[in-house]
């Protein structure tokens, strides 16, 4: 027997606000997906992206709640296609209203870098390659 790496579950707290972030984002969320307690993104190579409330969650387990910190402990990498994306693109969501957890910057690992919390306080990492950087 093999597991398989299959989906990333997030907890939100509001299913709206997390669909129409993620969707921002490029997720495919169907239509509807904002009203329903569990939804689901498909993405490139088969791996899903979702998302239950935390009213789902406790409908299971009784005893869940949230982190008491703000922020998480876990986030997702989006690797853009540029360093002018990543400016852009965090650029964008700030502009929407998103928390910027961390500015863009040339990184010294090789890459322009930066954070936007998700409506819960998720870091979700927006990257590109720099130009100049040396391939692995």
């Amino acid at each position: 027997m093999t597991a398989r790496f299959n989906a990333i579950g997030l907890v939100v707290s509001d299913m709206a606000a997390s669909v129409t972030f993620y969707r921002r984002l490029g997720f495919a969320f169907p239509e509807g997906a904002e009203e329903q307690p569990h939804a689901e993104a498909e993405l490139p190579g088969g791996i899903r992206l979702l998302l239950d409330t935390e009213e789902t969650v406790r409908s299971f387990h009784a005893g869940w709640q949230p982190p008491s910190a703000p922020g998480g402990r876990a986030s997702l990498a989006l690797l853009c296609d540029t360093p002018e994306e990543v400016d852009a693109l965090y650029e964008e969501l700030v502009g929407a209203g998103y928390h910027g957890e961390l500015e863009p910057w040339d990184a010294f690992w090789g890459q322009r870098y930066a954070v936007v919390a998700d409506p819960d306080g998720n870091g979700v990492d927006l990257f590109a390659r720099l130009p100049d950087a040396r391939t692995p």
